[in-house]
C-alpha cells in the first residue's frame, strides 16, 4: 500500500510539470507577440522623440538650457509603445477600417494620442505619489498649480504629429500587403511597379465584371467555363 502511494506521489510532480509546459508556452508566445507589436511604434517614437530633443537642445544651446534628455525620450517611447498595445486591444480602434483612408488615419492618430495623454498623466501620478512620496489626494492641486501644462501640451502635440506619420505609413503598408511597401520603396524598379499596377488593375476589373455577370453557383462547378475563367484570372494575379 505504501509503495503504491509513493508511486502515485512520485508521478504527480511529473504530471504537474507536463501540464505547466503548455501554459508556459502560451504565456511566452503571448509575451513575444506583444513585444513584436510594440516594437515598431517604440522604435519609431524612440527615433522621433530623440530627434525632437536633439534639435530643441541645439536651438537652446546658446542659452545653456537643456529641455530634456535621452533617457526621458526613451522612457517616453516605451510609454507610447505600451499605450499602442492597449489601444490595439480595444475593438473601437477598428471602427473606420473600411472607410476612406483619411478617416482611419485621423481617427487612429487622435485615438492613440488620447491614450498616450492618459498614460502620461498616470505616469506623472505614479511619479508624484510613489517616487516623490506626496499624498495622492494632492495630485489634483498639483496639476492646477505647479504642473507645467504648456510643456505637457507641446509634447502631446508632437506626439499627435508623429502618430499621423506613423499611422499613415502603417495604413499604407497594410493596404499594399505584408512586405510590399518595403519592396516598392527599396527593391523594385519604377517601370516594373507601373507595369504590375496596370496588370493588377486590369485583372481586378475583369474579375469584378466576371463575378457580376454570373451567379456564384456557376463558379463552384469545376467543369464550368466560368470556373476556368476565375482560376485563370487568379493565376494571373498571383503571378
Amino acid at each position: 500500500m505504501k509503495t503504491k502511494l509513493l508511486e502515485q506521489g512520485a508521478g504527480q510532480p511529473a504530471k504537474l510539470s507536463e501540464s505547466s509546459v503548455p501554459i508556459a508556452r502560451h504565456i511566452g508566445g503571448r509575451l513575444l507577440h506583444e513585444a513584436r507589436e510594440a516594437l515598431p511604434p517604440t522604435l519609431f517614437f524612440f527615433v522621433g522623440f530623440n530627434f525632437i530633443v536633439f534639435t530643441t537642445n541645439l536651438l537652446l544651446a546658446d542659452y545653456s538650457i537643456a529641455v530634456s534628455s535621452f533617457m526621458l525620450a526613451t522612457l517616453g517611447a516605451l510609454v507610447v509603445g505600451k499605450a499602442v498595445l492597449v489601444a490595439n486591444a480595444m475593438p473601437y480602434i477598428r471602427r473606420y477600417d473600411r472607410a476612406p483612408l483619411i478617416r482611419p488615419i485621423l481617427f487612429k492618430s487622435v485615438f492613440y494620442s488620447v491614450i498616450v495623454f492618459l498614460a502620461r498623466l498616470l505616469e506623472r501620478f505614479f511619479h508624484f505619489s510613489v517616487i516623490e512620496r506626496n499624498p495622492p489626494g494632492d495630485f489634483v492641486a498639483y496639476l492646477m498649480t505647479t504642473f507645467s501644462w504648456h510643456r505637457f501640451a507641446a509634447v502631446n502635440l508632437w506626439i499627435l504629429v508623429l502618430f499621423l506619420v506613423y499611422v499613415t505609413a502603417s495604413e499604407v503598408a497594410h493596404l499594399f500587403g505584408r512586405g510590399e511597401l518595403w519592396r516598392l520603396v527599396f527593391t523594385s524598379r519604377p517601370t516594373e511597379l507601373q507595369l504590375n499596377r496596370r496588370q493588377r488593375i486590369r485583372e481586378l476589373i475583369h474579375l469584378s465584371r466576371l463575378m457580376d455577370a454570373h451567379p456564384f453557383a456557376d463558379f463552384r462547378d469545376p467543369s464550368s467555363p466560368e470556373h476556368g475563367q476565375l482560376i485563370d484570372s487568379l493565376e494571373r494575379l498571383a503571378r
